[in-house]
């Protein structure tokens, strides 16, 4: 029996993660095996399977990171020190930010659509957009009904999803973020 091959570094749950998130951006979820992964990272497919069942548990984990991001950022407005207006206005910049700056996570969480994954259960997105909701509730009152809030997101999504396939940094469109955060907050309060 041949003695265990030594590696540099151990191989871990995160190194998987972030190889097999650029690997279902570039070459779309479908298209990735756990062994293209392995092969990514100089390790046997069975050293990613000790780490996960299988690429929609994978999937599953790397979802459940790249929203608890998300939440974080929502969560952060409740320690800053201004009206509920430049709260309401901050979270909408900041999910437009999240998604540019984040492109390869965002096209994880919102943009792969496959059989396997849809099997798999996933509480995530769910709960985040519960998050995000009861934020912009909070932020306007509860003026707004359930359906506002779903399009008020939706609008959003669409806006990051055209700029999530380009090279242009949050930096490159923020004047084009703040017309439409400023378009989407006239047409609540009105």
């Amino acid at each position: 029996m041949a003695a265990r091959r030594a590696v540099e570094q151990e191989l871990t749950r995160q190194m998987i993660i972030d190889v097999a998130h650029e690997l279902f951006v570039e070459e779309g979820y479908q298209n990735v095996s756990m062994r293209k992964i392995a092969r990514s990272l100089g390790y046997s497919h069975g050293a990613i399977y000790y780490h996960f069942k299988n690429k929609a548990d994978l999937l599953t984990a790397m979802v459940d990171q790249d929203f608890a991001m998300i939440n974080n950022e929502i969560d952060k407005l409740d320690h800053l020190n201004m009206k509920n207006e430049e709260k309401l206005r901050q979270l909408l910049l900041g999910y437009i930010q999240f998604g540019v700056n984040h492109k390869h996570h965002y096209e994880v969480m919102f943009m792969i659509r496959d059989k396997e994954v849809n099997s798999h259960t996933m509480e995530s997105p769910n709960k985040s957009y519960y998050r995000f909701s009861k934020k912009v509730a909070e932020l306007t009152n509860n003026q707004l009904p359930v359906t506002v809030i779903w399009s008020v997101f939706l609008m959003l999504h669409g806006f990051v999803a055209q700029y999530c396939r380009t090279d242009q940094s949050y930096e490159n469109i923020r004047g084009l973020a703040e017309t439409h955060v400023h378009l989407i907050l006239r047409a609540i309060n009105n």
